[in-house]
C-alpha cells in the first residue's frame, strides 16, 4: 500500500515498512470544538444493544476514540458507501468505489444515546467542515458521512446537524453527509485496533492520540479505559 505523504524520508521509509495506508503528515489533530448536546435525542432506555454507522477521515483515529467511549461495546473499522466486491482497502483507497472509511460501533442505549454519541463525534473524533478530506487524507474515501440504520437515527442526526448549523457552532458550514445504510463490511484484520497495536506510529501520535486526550479533557465523564477493544470481544 502506498503512503501519500511523510515526515521525512525516514518516517516514508518506515511508513512502507509497516504496509498500512493512512498518510503521515506534519499536520496534527484538529482542534476539538466544545458543542451543546443534541436538542432532539432518543431516551436512554433498556432493551438489546445498537450500532451507528458513521465516518470521518481514517478509520483508525475514528476507532480509537469511540474505544475510549463509556456504554460503547465494540468498534470495528470498515466500509460503507459501497459495495460488498469493491470493500477492501486497496480498492476503496482510489476513491472510486463509492465507499467511506467507516467505523460500526455497537453501545448500550442503557448508557449512552445515539445522540450522545454524535455529540462525541462532532466535537472531537473529526472535522465536519472538510469536505471529501480530514487531516492529511483525502479524497471521498474520508468523507464525513452518518450512515442511518432507521427513521429515529435519520432524524436525530439531520436535526443535530440543522442544530449546529443554526447556532453557528462550527466557524464553517458543516458538510456531514446523512446516507442510508446499504451496508457496513468490515476491513481487514490488520486495520482493527491499528492504534492499540501500533501506539507509536507517526500517524497515530501526530493525527489520533491527540484525539483521545480531547475525548478526555472534554467529556471526562464519557471517558474509559481500557477501552473497549475488538480482540478483547
Amino acid at each position: 500500500m502506498s503512503v501519500k505523504r511523510s515526515l521525512s524520508s525516514c518516517v516514508a521509509t518506515l511508513a512502507l515498512v509497516l504496509g498500512v495506508g493512512c498518510s503521515a503528515a506534519t499536520r496534527g489533530a484538529e482542534p476539538p470544538t466544545l458543542i451543546p448536546a443534541p436538542a432532539l435525542d432518543n431516551p436512554k432506555a433498556g432493551g438489546a444493544l445498537q450500532t451507528a454507522v458513521v465516518a470521518g477521515g481514517c478509520f483508525w483515529g475514528i476507532q480509537g476514540v469511540f474505544e475510549h467511549v463509556r456504554g460503547v461495546r465494540q468498534v470495528l473499522a470498515g466500509y460503507a458507501g459501497g459495495s460488498r466486491p469493491t470493500a477492501q482497502y486497496e480498492q476503496v483507497s482510489s476513491g472510486r468505489t463509492g465507499h467511506a472509511e467507516s467505523v460500526q460501533i455497537t453501545f448500550d442505549p442503557r448508557e449512552l444515546s445515539y445522540g450522545e454519541l454524535l455529540q462525541i463525534y462532532f466535537s472531537v473524533a473529526h472535522d465536519p467542515t472538510q469536505l471529501n478530506r480530514q487531516g492529511p487524507d483525502s479524497g471521498s474515501q474520508y468523507r464525513s458521512a452518518i450512515f442511518y440504520a432507521d427513521a429515529t437515527q435519520r432524524r436525530i442526526a439531520e436535526s443535530y446537524i440543522a442544530q449546529l448549523q443554526q447556532g453557528k457552532s462550527f466557524a464553517a458550514p458543516i458538510v456531514t453527509r446523512v446516507d442510508g445504510l446499504e451496508g457496513f463490511y468490515p476491513a481487514e484484520g490488520y486495520h482493527q485496533d491499528f492504534y492499540l497495536k501500533n501506539p507509536h506510529h507517526p500517524y497515530i501520535v501526530i493525527n489520533d492520540l491527540p484525539k483521545i486526550r480531547n475525548l478526555q479533557a472534554l467529556f471526562p465523564d464519557r471517558y474509559r479505559d481500557p477501552p473497549a477493544s475488538v480482540a478483547a470481544r
